[in-house]
């Protein structure tokens, strides 16, 4: 296959360039001209600026499902008029011969590397990709078919919004669809949504953005109103980049920017994380002798409270993507709140664990002025939390255990935090947390400071490493509270109890993962390989434990505190 030189694309709003006929295409963003065959095999992109092309129907299916396995389901819909628009059936009739296609929706299932999946495909070739009844009907009646098949879907939308020629009739199927997959997510189905070039108006305000999962191609155009219509409304120029895929992502509203070349895989990879796992036969533990009994990591240190402080705060000591990177395969990080921000302070996403999906979240500080600017510190938002939550439920509807790495200086103390609710966003957290019906093992690596850690330690399980804090608020803090002086850090330190001894002696924690060494870089392998055991231990006692156990020991756990 030939392979071509990838080159940043930087999208602007403007003319979106189409595959036309012939041998020769020019990109409308670079200006260049291209030769078509080297265009398809690029994916359709642009191989001298990146951009990329809009695509048909039959071409997006070329590309995500497995050659000869789609089959078309819903075809054949009548068409409604219900403003009897002049010209309007004649047109539709014009587009179906021209474009071979049924509607502005193609519905249907395939499978994508092996794995079964209804795929529908919006196109903006007819009438805009626009929403009328026959789109609202196709896509409902397959979600419903999917549902009763128990098979995941994955829409890639594409659509200028509402159908005008139909009126109010367009607009009832914003909320048809939606309910259809309500239902479908009350059954526990997958449902992955991918934002394709562009997408706007009532796709967007309904079945574009309810994805479990929801992907995007880089530089497409999403959002409910169109860059026109806002640039009219408020007379000014948008931002370059706005509304654009990047720009969801930072903005919270999606999880992932996936290149073209790489969709197929991801869906695949996605599929198959979130089936229901049947792999708790591969947990039991290791039949050799438990680490944490070995005399050489029952010997503890005698250091006073305040150096271990010293050592839980040190900027070298591996953070939660350390430890997933070594615990964990095939981590996959899912981004964003669907509301305002992703927050670099909490990570989140799937991984496996001996074989089991596994939903792996983080507190993450930075190594560098950088790292820690991006991360703040380790200090999450609002946001943060919201994120945090929003992938813990979504473990809870595919029955994944939980496992939360805590490590935190506390909850972002800012302005902007307060006024998009710190203290309610940390409040839902315990709410939510101690419902949940799955396995939650929270692990303190480093500082667990105040509200914030527990934001993510409501767990039926909590432990800490042998130089890990938690607190309820700093030792300087406490100091300058009780004595007026923050400078008694150290002397707060042993009185407040904050070292994991401490706090397993108080009850607070079930276990200690001993460090022979602080943790740091040379020996974080060897300090995962010990936790990697331990949690295998954990999830073979609690993965058999149906929903009413695991809610109602974590409710004990914390009831007799």
């Amino acid at each position: 296959m030939l392979k071509f030189k990838k080159t940043s694309y930087i999208p602007i709003l403007g003319k979106e360039p189409t595959v036309p006929e012939g041998l020769w295409i020019k990109c409308d963003t670079c200006g260049e001209l291209l030769y078509k065959e080297d265009v398809r095999q690029n994916h359709y992109i642009c191989y001298k600026c990146g951009k990329y092309f809009r695509i048909s129907t039959k071409k997006r299916l070329r590309l995500v499902s497995d050659k000869g396995t789609y089959e078309k389901w819903e075809e054949g819909l009548e068409h409604k008029d219900p403003l009897d628009y002049p010209d309007y059936p004649e047109k539709i009739t014009a587009l179906k011969e021209r474009l071979k296609i049924d509607e502005a929706v193609t519905c249907g299932a395939c499978t994508i590397h092996g794995e079964k999946a209804v795929v529908c495909v919006c196109d903006g070739r007819f009438l805009m990709g626009s929403m009328g009844y026959v789109v609202g009907e196709k896509i409902t009646k397959t979600v419903e078919r999917a549902t009763e098949e128990k098979l995941p879907v994955i829409i890639f939308t594409c659509s200028g919004g509402a159908r005008m020629q139909e009126g109010i009739v367009s607009l009832m199927q914003m909320a048809k669809t939606s309910a259809a997959l309500k239902r479908h997510s009350e059954a526990g189905l997958l449902y992955i949504s991918v934002l394709t070039d562009p997408t706007t108006g009532g796709v967007t305000a309904s079945f574009a953005m309810l994805g479990d999962i929801i992907l995007a191609e880089p530089g497409a155009l999403v959002g409910f109103a169109g860059p026109r219509v806002i640039e009219q409304t408020i007379r000014q120029k948008l931002p370059e980049g706005f509304q654009r895929a990047e720009f969801l992502k930072e903005h919270g509203l999606i999880d992932n920017v996936v290149e073209r070349e790489d969709l197929k895989d991801t869906l695949a990879k996605l599929i198959v994380m979130h089936r229901k796992s049947e792999a708790i036969e591969a947990l039991i533990p290791n039949r050799r002798k438990n680490p944490m009994e070995s005399k050489h990591f029952q010997k503890q240190e005698r250091v006073s409270a305040w150096e271990r402080v010293q050592r839980a705060r040190n900027q070298e000591r591996p953070g939660a993507l350390d430890y997933i990177q070594e615990i964990f395969t095939d981590f996959l990080e899912l981004h964003g709140d669907r509301h305002f921000a992703d927050d670099g302070a909490i990570v989140g996403g799937i991984g496996y664990f001996d074989g089991c999906p596994v939903t792996v979240i983080g507190q993450q500080k930075g190594k560098t002025t950088k790292e820690n600017i991006t991360r703040n510190f380790g200090m999450p938002s609002p946001e943060g939390y919201r994120k945090a939550l929003r992938l813990m439920k979504q473990a809870e509807k595919f029955h994944r255990p939980i496992v939360c790495f805590v490590d935190t200086p506390g909850a972002f103390c800012g302005m902007e935090a307060e006024e998009r609710g710190q203290g309610e966003a940390i409040a839902r957290n315990l709410f939510e947390m101690s419902d949940l019906k799955v396995p939650i093992l929270s692990i303190v690596i480093g500082e667990g400071g105040s509200g914030g850690a527990l934001a993510l330690a409501v767990g039926n399980e909590v432990w800490m490493m042998e130089n890990a804090t938690y607190t309820i608020l700093s030792p300087e803090g406490f100091a300058s509270i009780m004595w007026k002086d923050a400078s008694l850090a150290p002397k707060a330190a042993e009185r407040m109890r904050v070292t994991a001894a401490d706090l397993k002696e108080l009850g607070i924690i079930e276990k200690i993962i001993r460090e022979p060494q602080p943790a740091n870089a040379q020996n974080v392998e060897k300090i995962a390989e010990i936790m990697q055991e331990e949690i295998r231990r954990f999830l073979h006692h609690y993965l058999p434990m149906n929903e009413q156990q695991l809610v109602a020991q974590r409710y004990e756990r914390f009831r007799k505190m």
